[in-house]
């Protein structure tokens, strides 16, 4: 990996810690285990705020640099991944509710040529399709060009500092079939986010990332979430983040600096838990988008992933194991998993993240906080 990418002995590894602040613990109580138990499970750490009727509460567990030891942070910003696909979502829609074009425009409309080729026909895939991944196109990621400079020890280390715009990225996937015709099917596809947020620079006249700024961020007050564009380190505060590409028995590599085009719009974003919560609390208590609107982003398909688990408009229904419904966002890049979540009306929301991406999972912190 060479001297920018620290090799990390398990043997280096901190014991596990874990503090907390705000109000209301005990209700959190179920919340706290879950992270103590990923870490334990072998997450290096975990951060997580939970908002709610009687506040904020927020704690952490494990190591937020596993070469120092220094412990996790309650206000660690993350490399949030998928979860920009819901602010992309919420800016097409705020378009649409302008009148500034219509989830049932198609890709072609707005992007003439650029979904062509394979098989591949904007001419008959909609916005709407992109958004709720019924759209065919097939995923960038999963070809296995990028798979080996990307997720790969040796790949990483000579690509991690790499720009690659969104143009290419739609080019990668047009080299291969199409998933399923339009409108047949579901399948997750980051290049239907990265068309997504092509269309909102069309349509507005600026990038995808000044428009998600001037319409959600700086009105949210959202002080921690920034779109990085090609800027390679995370902002403090912030921890380390680890990856052991695929093996998760093999060693473990910092990952921390990494040029985030290649997740583009649909996942370059920058945040921390607090921001995540106000943000969704926000979208779903209506702050962000006329009712219309917000009725289409809750419209779902099935996806098949899972029985508990609907996407609608870049943004998931899950249903938990005590039956209670939350909506918002999963996000895994290099060294950071993440998920933030609220309950219908808004008024309570949750948002973990960890800072390894080979072990882990979030539900049982959702369950923990909801049920």
């Amino acid at each position: 990996m060479g001297a920018t990418a620290l090799l990390v002995s398990a043997a280096l590894a901190a014991p596990a810690v874990a503090a907390a602040d705000g109000p209301g613990g005990a209700r959190h109580t179920a919340t706290r285990k879950a992270i103590e138990a990923a870490v334990a499970a072998g997450v290096p750490g975990a951060t997580v705020t939970a908002r709610d009727a009687h506040g904020t509460w927020s704690a952490t567990a494990g190591t937020g640099d596993l070469r120092t030891g220094a412990p996790r942070s309650t206000a660690d910003r993350y490399r949030v991944a998928s979860i920009t696909k819901s602010f992309v979502a919420t800016v097409l829609l705020q378009l649409e509710a302008e009148g500034r074009l219509s989830l049932d425009d198609t890709v072609d409309r707005w992007l003439p040529g650029v979904v062509h080729g394979h098989g591949h026909d904007g001419r008959h895939i909609t916005l709407r399709q992109l958004l709720n991944h019924t759209s065919g196109i097939y995923n960038y990621l999963a070809d296995a060009g990028f798979q080996r400079a990307y997720f790969t020890e040796d790949g990483f280390s000579k690509h991690r500092y790499d720009t690659v715009t969104p143009g290419d990225l739609v080019a990668i996937a047009m080299r291969h079939k199409p998933d399923f015709a339009a409108g047949t099917s579901w399948n997750y596809s980051n290049t239907n986010y990265v068309l997504a947020g092509m269309v909102i620079e069309k349509a507005t006249g600026h990038p995808y990332a000044a428009e998600i700024s001037r319409r959600i961020v700086r009105p949210l007050h959202l002080t921690a979430t920034s779109l990085p564009g090609t800027k390679v380190t995370l902002p403090r505060p912030s921890s380390r983040a680890y990856s052991k590409f695929k093996n998760p028995h093999g060693p473990t590599y910092d990952v921390t600096t990494l040029n985030p085009s290649i997740g583009s719009s649909a996942g370059e974003m920058i945040s921390d838990s607090a921001d995540l919560d106000r943000f969704y609390g926000a979208l779903l208590g209506g702050k962000l988008l006329p009712p219309e609107q917000l009725k289409e982003m809750k419209t779902t398909v099935d996806t098949g992933i899972a029985p508990n688990v609907r996407y609608g408009l870049g943004l998931m229904e899950t249903t938990l194991t005590c039956g209670v419904h939350v909506w918002g966002h999963t996000g895994g890049i290099h060294g950071s998993s993440s998920e933030a979540a609220a309950t219908e009306d808004g008024r309570h929301s949750v948002a973990v993240n960890f800072n390894g991406d080979w072990s882990g999972e979030t539900a049982p912190v959702l369950d923990g906080e909801f049920c």
